[in-house]
């Protein structure tokens, strides 16, 4: 996005960033998506650095407690409802920080919630609960590559049953997925 043309045509001091999920690390580690997002996109854009809205880093305060602050400060920036939520898909059909069998599934009254033993590393990670991805305008999967096409047409199953196939847009839920995570799918779902 941040090489495409199509980008002057966003103004991006408007836009307000909010995270589905972080890896738990300190400031700065390559692997946090924060700073993978500045890499890729956001410092290569006019953002108003107050309406980007990363989840805490590790500094010592638990991922408990830095998933008690961003949903306190989703609730005390008046958002109750996201425009769009742009989510990828693991291999496995998790989203967010979401595994498949993880008790952060059930999960119907907190905003956020700290993730412990992930499939994958690192460890700790903080996500936002299926409640509050719900509450997004529009739903946009973003998935590439053949490890994710079981995965995806499973998701896309009328009896379907992975972290994958819950978050629904209230207007709309969009698939964007190259030839190789679509090679699961019947012929006719591709395009």
């Amino acid at each position: 996005m941040a090489e495409s043309p199509a980008r002057n045509a966003i103004d991006w001091r408007r836009v307000e960033f909010w995270w589905g999920d972080e890896r738990f690390l300190p400031q700065g580690d390559p692997e946090r998506n924060e700073t993978q997002a500045w890499d890729a996109l956001l410092s290569h854009v006019d953002v108003d650095p107050a309406r980007v809205h990363p989840m805490a880093a590790d500094s010592g305060q638990g991922a408990e407690a830095a998933a008690d602050a961003y949903a306190a400060e989703i609730a005390a920036s008046g958002v109750r409802t996201f425009d769009v939520l742009m989510l990828g898909v693991g291999p496995d059909g998790h989203v967010a920080s979401l595994f498949p069998g993880y008790p952060e599934l059930a999960e119907q009254d907190r905003w956020a919630v700290a993730v412990h033993d992930s499939p994958k590393p690192p460890p700790t990670r903080v996500s936002l609960t299926f409640p509050t991805l719900g509450r997004s305008r529009e739903v946009w999967f973003v998935v590439s590559g053949e490890d994710k096409a079981d995965a995806v047409a499973q998701a896309v199953s009328a009896a379907a049953d992975l972290p994958a196939s819950t978050p629904k847009g209230l207007d709309r839920t969009l698939w964007l997925i190259d030839d190789a995570a679509a090679k699961g799918l019947p012929a006719a779902g591709k395009s």
